[in-house]
């Protein structure tokens, strides 16, 4: 059943979230009501980044299971969604800091440019996603994808020391399962004990 859902009602609940925070940004008369939305944004990113990431060790857990299939099917999906929550992440905060000073002097703070970098991988990955930069990039392309890694840590990292977005615990809840995954997929591939050749 998961495998007949058209791409675009998926694209449209992917983007739910999104347009309630979009419209509630053009309509609320509360001047705070852009810091209000950078936190959100940002979580959704990392959710769906999360996710993304999930698909490819769920399916060798639970294999032939039709939900990992899909999730697998559905990686880029995902993943450009978590771009696209990232890039408004971006905007909200750019409108409540309203000057490029301010911006500026807050880069130098851990929590910021663990997730400019972030942001700025993500750029590339989402722009490669397509079936064209697919064909065009060949193996390189896996090369390009494999940076999500790189824009997750860096993701945590933002998330876990922002001081006023709850406790790191927040951050580590919501990574920890990637994390248990990504550990079982290294030791599946690399550790675990295979029979010996005759």
């Amino acid at each position: 059943m998961l495998s007949r859902f058209s791409p675009y009602w998926l694209w449209a609940l992917f983007a739910l979230p999104a347009a309630l925070m979009s419209y509630q940004a053009l309509t609320s008369t509360d001047p705070r009501i852009f810091h209000q939305l950078v936190h959100p944004s940002g979580e959704f990113s990392a959710r769906f980044l999360i996710v993304t990431m999930m698909a490819t060790p769920l399916a060798m857990l639970f294999k032939g299971w039709g939900f990992t299939r899909w999730l697998r099917k559905n990686r880029r999906y995902l993943g450009v969604t978590a771009f696209g929550y990232a890039a408004l992440h971006t905007v909200f905060y750019v409108i409540d800091k309203a000057s490029v000073a301010t911006i500026m002097a807050e880069v130098p703070r851990f929590y910021i440019w663990t997730g400019w970098i972030a942001f700025l991988i993500f750029v590339p990955l989402a722009v490669t996603s397509t079936d064209y930069f697919m064909r065009v990039l060949g193996p390189r392309w896996k090369t390009v994808q494999r940076s999500t890694y790189v824009a997750a840590v860096l993701t945590l990292l933002h998330w876990a020391s922002l001081h006023d977005w709850g406790s790191p615990t927040a951050a580590l809840v919501h990574f920890g399962p990637l994390a248990a995954l990504e550990a079982y997929r290294v030791w599946y591939w690399y550790l675990r004990p295979r029979p010996l050749r005759a």
